[in-house]
């Protein structure tokens, strides 16, 4: 990001004006670190953002600072004015794709409803699998103690492939 004068932000490959009302090419940025000094032409790195699930954030400006907050892990407030936290709505989002999971088999329970046909082991082992990693999970929610904790439980793979995090490593149904 380039800034002249210190408060007109100007861009690669656009042109801009000076003060003195003078257009300036399009290219301006191919010139020297030297020449850029001269025109009062200053580039600021911006800090590396966080992950907007987790944090909050607000540029300061110029300096390419931001005023970083992590979001609430709890809930705030009460009755009307309730917030919820990461941690309630992360767990309704467990719930809600255990759901959408479950549905898929629910024709087997309904069949087994209305005409006593058993429903097929690996249906039954799958969804009783589906329930106990949903509980693994909203557990594992409740028990972050912090951001970097909670940050933790998301499926997550490093350079070697190995996997880590417990949130949304949902069982597979075998067919």
């Amino acid at each position: 990001m380039f800034f002249y004068n210190a408060t007109k932000e100007i861009r690669p490959g656009k042109s801009w004006v000076d003060d003195n009302g003078v257009r300036h090419p399009k290219n301006w940025n191919i010139w020297d670190d030297a020449h850029k000094k001269s025109m009062n032409i200053t580039e600021v790195t911006l800090e590396a953002r966080p992950d907007g699930r987790f944090y909050n954030w607000i540029d300061n400006g110029l300096d390419g600072v931001a005023n970083i907050t992590p979001r609430n892990l709890d809930d705030t407030g009460s009755g009307d004015t309730l917030v919820l936290g990461l941690k309630s709505q992360y767990k309704l989002n467990v719930k809600e794709q255990q759901a959408s999971l479950l549905a898929q088999t629910d024709w087997a329970v309904v069949r087994k409803a209305d005409t006593d046909t058993a429903i097929p082991s690996n249906i039954a082992t799958w969804r009783a699998a589906i329930r106990t990693k949903a509980t693994a999970m909203e557990d594992a929610i409740d028990g972050a103690s912090d951001m970097d904790a909670f940050i933790a439980l998301f499926l997550s793979w490093d350079g070697d492939g190995n996997k880590s995090g417990i949130l949304y490593d949902w069982p597979v149904l075998e067919e």
